[in-house]
């Protein structure tokens, strides 16, 4: 039987890659995006109370409604805005399959997307599955700013959405306000729509303030915006996450998730609602995280590796041209099977494959683990 497949070009994600390579040498996992401490066990216990009480049929399609008050008062909190928790906000099966239904409602064949790279690796596939084309505008070490007024001559007709990610995997910067304003200014008459993933929104560092669509009343209108508590509370595993965005958006939305997943997990549902009720648990993120990133950057102050700019997520992106001058795929197979650490080689977040000899490390492990790892890339 003959098959053309749809992602003729896409293989197996290098995250899957470089974790099977880790576990098969032993190694110390730097690269896969997920804490190695526990999620909160005031957390895991709300999430055990309500499977032993029996809350584990279907949740309501869009979510339980108790669960989207709380995450509107959280927006209402932090951006100063009102959603409309009926009508705005549906819950998912991560921020991935968000992602993914965001882009399924509203892309069809024939349609661009702009794609800002290095990207998390989900977009691309995501819009090409749909019959969209994706127009890449590469980003460049060691700041990965945006020029807008490059991006506006990506703009055709045919421009049916753009994707944004702050704070940005993989390289750890964020979007300013000025970035958020150029971008109103760029789909002002037009009918563009904005996918923002803004799953980090919490570990964002120095004092700055998470810029989100949100905040931009023009923005808003136009926009999407995915968010993960997997990553919030350090249980990527559990993959739940939410959608906001305008009624008129969110009905679009909802066809194609009430087919795709219909529901997620009932009873971490009924323990999130709980647990956000204490504002704490999400405020004290960023001092968290950002201990953790200038441990490892401390401990790798000796090392010949350069840490880049990281205002946001947990991750730190290094320059690694002072210790080899390989292409970053074979420097980091080399790093796993002679010194032991995991990483992940920016080069894979490029469908150019552009390389500027960078790794991506991720910061979201216990002290031990980071002075290990740091004690082995110090002697490299």
């Amino acid at each position: 039987m003959h098959i053309t497949s749809k992602l003729p070009s896409v293989g197996t994600t290098i995250f899957s890659v470089m974790s099977a390579l880790a576990q098969k040498h032993g190694a110390i996992n730097l690269s896969q995006g997920f804490p190695n401490f526990p999620a909160s066990e005031e957390l895991t216990e709300l999430v055990c109370h309500y499977l032993r009480q029996g809350y584990n049929q279907y949740a309501p399609m869009p979510g339980l409604q108790e669960l989207r008050e709380q995450i509107a008062a959280k927006v209402s909190r932090m951006y100063g805005l009102q959603v409309d928790a009926q009508e705005e906000i549906t819950m998912t099966a991560g921020a991935t399959q968000a992602i993914y239904c965001a882009i399924a409602a509203f892309v069809k064949a024939g349609d661009e997307v702009i794609i800002f790279e290095p990207a998390y690796d989900c977009y691309r596939p995501a819009v090409e599955v749909n019959g969209g084309k994706a127009v890449i505008y590469e980003l460049e070490a060691p700041d990965y700013k945006v020029n807008w007024q490059e991006v506006q001559h990506l703009l055709s007709s045919r421009t049916r959405m753009i994707i944004i990610n702050t704070p940005h995997n993989p390289s750890g910067t964020t979007l300013k306000a000025s970035d958020m304003l150029a971008l109103q200014q760029l789909c002002e008459g037009t009918d563009i729509l904005v996918l923002s993933d803004e799953v980090y929104e919490h570990l964002i560092y120095d004092g700055q303030q998470h810029q989100s669509v949100l905040r931009f009343p023009q923005l808003r209108r136009r926009s999407l915006a995915t968010y993960s508590f997997g990553k919030t509370f350090h249980a990527t595993g559990w993959k739940i996450g939410y959608c906001i965005a305008p009624p008129e958006l969110m009905r679009e939305f909802r066809k194609v998730h009430q087919y795709n997943t219909f529901a997620v997990h009932r009873p971490t549902q009924h323990a999130l609602a709980d647990y956000l009720q204490a504002p704490e648990h999400y405020d004290q993120l960023p001092a968290f995280y950002q201990q953790k990133r200038d441990y490892l950057q401390q401990q790798l102050s000796a090392s010949r590796l350069k840490p880049l700019p990281c205002a946001g997520t947990y991750f730190c992106s290094y320059d690694y041209s002072a210790v080899s001058d390989e292409p970053d795929g074979d420097f980091t197979k080399r790093l796993i099977t002679e010194h032991g650490i995991a990483a992940i080689p920016v080069s894979a977040f490029y469908s150019s494959g552009k390389d500027e000899r960078i790794i991506r490390l991720c910061f979201a492990k216990t002290e031990d683990t980071l002075q290990q790892a740091a004690e082995i890339l110090c002697k490299i």
